[in-house]
C-alpha cells in the first residue's frame, strides 16, 4: 500500500528517533506520588519556559483544558467561551458534565477575538440578582483555529487581561499550538503567556511529542488542576516514558519553522490551481484553510478523492478544507499534495505518493538528549 501525505491535523506526527530513544533511557518513578523525575523535569521546563511558576502534565489537551476550568470556576458559576472555540465545539461539554459549570458563548471575530463589548456584556447588571450565574472565568484559544488559525495581537491579550482583571475574573488561554503563535508574533513564549493566569498547551500537536498535554500558572492553580487530574482518571504513573519525549519536543520547538514554511509553500501552490480559493492572505502558522469552487465537486467528493490518491485532507468549520503541515511533511510531500489534488480537479487520476523516508532520518536534533 502506497503511503499516504497527512495533513488532516499536526496530531499525526509519529515521535522521532530522538524521542524514542530518550523515551527507552527516560528515569522513571510513580508521578501520581509525585516522585517520576523526568515528568518533574518536564513540568519545571514548561514552566520556566512560560514564564510561570508551576506546571502539570496531563493525558490530552481535552484533559488540560476540563482541569484549569474546574481549577477557576465553582459549581453554578459560567466560562465566557468562543461560540467556535475548541473548549465549546470539540470537548464534549465537559465543563458542564464534570464541574456543573456553564458555558456562555460569544460570536468569534473575523480576527479570531471575543469582542470586548461582549465579553462585559456577559456579566450581569446586578451581580447580587440570585437569578443569574456569574462568570468566573475567560477562556481565549490562541490560534483561533476555526476562524482560520488566526494569532490573537498582543495588543489585544493586554486589554483583554485587563478586562477580565477589572471585572475580578480569571484569564485561561487554550493555547493547543500556543509556540506556533510565538513563532508567527516573534515573541518569546512567556509574552504571550503573562497575559494569561493560565494556559494549556498541547505536546502532541505541532510540537510532536506523542502523548500530552501542559497546564501551567500560579502554583495553587496547578495543584488544584493535579488534584483534578486524578479525579479525571489522569494520573498516569510511571509517564517519564511519555514525558521524555515531550522534553525533546520542547527543547527544540524552533523547528515549528519548518511547518510554518511548508503551509506558506502549500498556500502559494493552491493559489495557482483553477478551482481552488486560499482563504486566508496571511498564512501564519502550520494551518491552511482553502475552498473548492470547481463546478461539480462538493466537499465529501473532493476529500475522498483526495484520499485515494494518498493524501489525508479534513473539512472544516464554514465549509473549508483545512491541511495542517507539521513534522515528517517536507517540500516533496507538499509538491505531491498540490499535484494531486490538481489532477483531481482536472478529473485525472492522481499520480503515487512519494517514496517516504523513515523518521529515522527526519530527526531532531540530538543536542536534546543531552539531558
Amino acid at each position: 500500500m502506497p503511503s499516504r501525505v497527512e495533513l488532516r491535523s499536526d496530531t499525526f506526527t509519529l515521535p522521532s528517533a530522538a524521542m524514542l530513544r530518550a523515551m527507552a533511557s527516560a528515569e522513571l518513578g510513580d508521578d501520581v506520588y509525585g516522585e517520576d523525575p523526568t515528568v518533574n523535569e518536564l513540568e519545571a521546563l514548561a514552566a520556566r519556559t512560560l514564564g510561570k511558576p508551576a506546571a502539570c502534565f496531563l493525558p490530552s489537551g481535552t484533559m488540560a483544558n476540563l482541569a484549569s476550568i474546574m481549577a477557576h470556576c465553582p459549581r453554578g458559576s459560567k466560562v465566557i467561551v468562543g461560540e467556535e472555540s475548541d473548549i465549546y465545539v470539540y470537548e464534549a461539554g465537559g465543563a458542564a458534565v464534570c464541574g456543573g459549570v456553564t458555558y456562555h458563548p460569544l460570536p468569534i471575530q473575523a480576527d479570531g477575538s471575543l469582542a470586548l463589548a461582549d465579553i462585559a456584556a456577559a456579566f450581569p447588571a446586578d451581580p447580587g440578582d440570585p437569578q443569574f450565574a456569574l462568570p468566573a472565568l475567560l477562556c481565549l484559544e490562541n490560534p483561533q483555529n476555526q476562524a482560520g488559525a488566526k494569532v490573537l495581537p498582543m495588543s489585544y491579550l493586554a486589554d483583554a487581561k485587563a478586562l477580565a482583571a477589572e471585572r475580578g475574573i480569571a484569564l485561561h488561554m487554550d493555547g493547543a499550538r500556543l509556540f506556533n503563535a510565538a513563532l508567527a508574533l516573534d515573541v518569546d513564549p512567556a509574552e504571550i503567556a503573562a497575559h494569561a493566569d493560565s494556559l494549556q498547551f498541547c505536546l502532541s500537536k505541532g510540537l510532536g511529542a506523542p502523548v500530552g498535554s501542559m497546564a501551567v500558572g500560579e502554583a495553587a492553580f496547578v495543584a488544584r488542576v493535579r488534584r483534578l487530574r486524578k479525579m479525571l482518571g489522569g494520573g498516569m504513573r510511571q509517564s517519564g516514558v511519555l514525558a521524555a519525549a515531550a522534553i525533546v519536543a520542547l527543547e527544540n520547538r524552533a523547528r515549528l519553522a519548518e511547518d510554518h514554511a511548508t503551509a506558506r509553500r502549500l498556500a502559494a501552490g493552491l493559489r495557482r490551481i483553477e478551482g481552488v480559493v486560499v482563504d486566508t492572505d496571511d498564512v501564519s502558522t502550520n494551518m491552511v484553510f482553502f475552498r473548492v469552487v470547481a463546478p461539480g465537486w462538493d466537499n465529501r467528493a473532493f476529500l475522498a478523492a483526495c484520499a485515494a490518491g494518498g493524501v489525508g485532507l479534513a473539512e472544516l468549520a464554514h465549509d473549508q478544507i483545512r491541511a495542517v503541515t507539521h513534522y515528517g511533511i517536507d517540500d516533496a510531500d507538499i509538491d505531491h499534495v498540490l499535484a494531486v489534488i490538481a489532477s483531481v480537479l482536472r478529473g485525472a487520476t492522481p499520480a503515487s505518493p512519494p517514496a517516504r523516508e523513515s523518521h529515522d532520518h527526519r530527526d531532531f536534533q540530538e543536542s536534546a538528549l543531552a539531558r
